[in-house]
């Protein structure tokens, strides 16, 4: 079972299944809560999440979609463990660096990239990763 958890410790968490999807995403939310360029996600199945220890805070917010997104945050270091919604169904989206596996990133190359047209330009795109325009479902780029 993978596991992973904040900054300070307080929050932890852990799944169970098989991760549904890998994905960078560009857009401003997610500059925001990371404070970096992108988000680098793991999509994974909400029955096998579980907060194994601390009460995470949340914060909704409607996205470009007109969908509501959840982000859940350890409200003592802030660090953004997860994001879930509707857009997601029962879902969960995992920031790929609040886990504990040293090789996390490198399990998790994006198989796409959301919001393209917003990517700086100083970051090349991922090869091999369908490139979006937006959410899933929505225009690649060509």
């Amino acid at each position: 079972m993978p596991d992973g958890g904040c900054f300070c410790g307080k929050t932890r968490i852990k799944y169970t299944g098989d991760v549904q999807a890998t994905a960078l995403c560009h857009c401003l939310d997610c500059r925001k809560i990371t404070g970096s360029t992108y988000s680098t996600n793991i999509i994974v199945p909400g029955d096998g999440f579980e907060v194994t220890s601390g009460s995470p805070k949340t914060i909704a917010k409607k996205a470009d979609t007109g969908n509501t997104i959840t982000s859940h945050f350890c409200g003592d270091c802030g660090s953004t463990l997860w994001r879930d919604g509707e857009t997601f169904g029962p879902n969960k989206v995992i920031k790929v660096g609040v886990m504990d596996d040293v090789n996390a990133f490198a399990n998790a190359k994006p198989g796409i990239e959301l919001y393209v047209p917003e990517r700086v330009e100083w970051v090349s795109g991922v090869s091999g990763a369908d490139q979006l325009k937006a959410m899933p479902g929505s225009e690649k780029v060509a």
